[in-house]
């Protein structure tokens, strides 16, 4: 079942401080991906692999194209939905682990992997519980849950990421650089995440500069190529 559609996806950057200068950066750029797949998305760097993931997250509005989403059993444009049907997309249907982690200062830990369940009307001790189960799987001690993630290391702070992105259920996940920050053993362990939720028919797209991790978890690739031709304001 195809789960995401994007199709000819056009995004340019104006560069405001080089006299208006537009940056083109997606040209076309299409991809399917289908529940229980791994789709890698590749190419040098500054090439668009981001744009074009947060593009499907809604973080950044295409230029022309359709991203077609399965929300609620049917096919949703993305790029043309109301604000409410993002918000309603990313709670039920698109999760998202970013590079960075961004959450409110001193929420605990384990607050900020449980909150997708709590939203998704799971009762906060049940939310609570799994979410500690996740910390321990990715190797967050026990002693750190009820602290901030502020002070902590980068690694125990994209692990967090991890715990939030994966315990929500989302049957389309995006991964943005999910292992940049980790130990060999920590990987590892992320890569067992990936192929449970492919077995069980998360569909999910990533950017993974390790190569033989990306060989690993990924079912192909999509690979998007350097766009050169920086254009003036018309």
């Amino acid at each position: 079942m195809i789960m995401v559609s994007a199709e000819k996806l056009y995004k340019s950057f104006v560069l405001h401080l080089q006299g208006g200068l537009s940056m083109p950066v997606l040209e076309g750029d299409s991809l399917t991906l289908a529940a229980g797949e791994c789709v890698a998305l590749t190419g040098q760097s500054g090439a668009g692999k981001s744009t074009f993931m947060r593009a499907i997250y809604g973080n950044y509005r295409v230029d022309q194209g359709r991203i077609m989403i399965r929300h609620r059993g049917e096919m949703i444009d993305l790029a043309q939905a109301s604000p409410r049907i993002v918000i309603d997309m990313r709670q039920e249907t698109l999760g998202y682990v970013s590079q960075f982690l961004r959450v409110v200062p001193r929420v605990p830990a384990r607050d900020i992997v449980s909150e997708p369940l709590v939203m998704r009307g799971q009762s906060l001790s049940q939310a609570r519980e799994k979410a500690e189960e996740l910390l321990l799987r990715l190797n967050i001690p026990c002693r750190l849950h009820d602290l901030a993630p502020a002070t902590f290391s980068g690694g125990e702070q994209q692990r967090i990421n991890l715990a939030r992105g994966f315990i929500g259920g989302h049957p389309v996940l995006l991964l943005d650089e999910p292992t940049a920050s980790l130990d060999e053993a920590n990987a590892e362990v992320v890569a067992s995440l990936i192929h449970e939720a492919k077995h069980a028919g998360v569909a999910l797209l990533g950017i993974f500069h390790d190569t033989s991790f990306r060989r690993r978890v990924m079912d192909r690739e999509i690979e998007i190529t350097l766009k050169r031709n920086a254009t003036e304001p018309t």
